[in-house]
């Protein structure tokens, strides 16, 4: 059984070499923790627009639809 050549087997190990770095780096994550992923993502949706509270159109709508009809009703009697 022959070794193989010094040459190849320094550039199989720059080569393994390379890839475990690259590796390293692809896993790598930009928070810490959960708790920090989960707090920049609300705040970029917060920065999107969601989140907001919700227009009280509705309510609005209806409470002044209960006034008028308690004020006629009233008003009729």
């Amino acid at each position: 059984m022959s070794m193989p050549p010094a040459a190849a087997v320094e550039s199989d190990l720059a080569a393994l070499t390379r890839a475990a770095e690259r590796a390293g780096t692809a896993l790598a994550c930009l928070f810490s923790s959960a708790a920090e992923f989960e707090a920049e993502l609300i705040r970029a949706r917060r920065a999107q627009g969601y989140y907001r509270p919700r227009r009280a159109r509705g309510a609005r709508l209806r409470r002044a639809a209960l006034s008028l009809a308690l004020a006629f009703v009233l008003l009729m009697f």
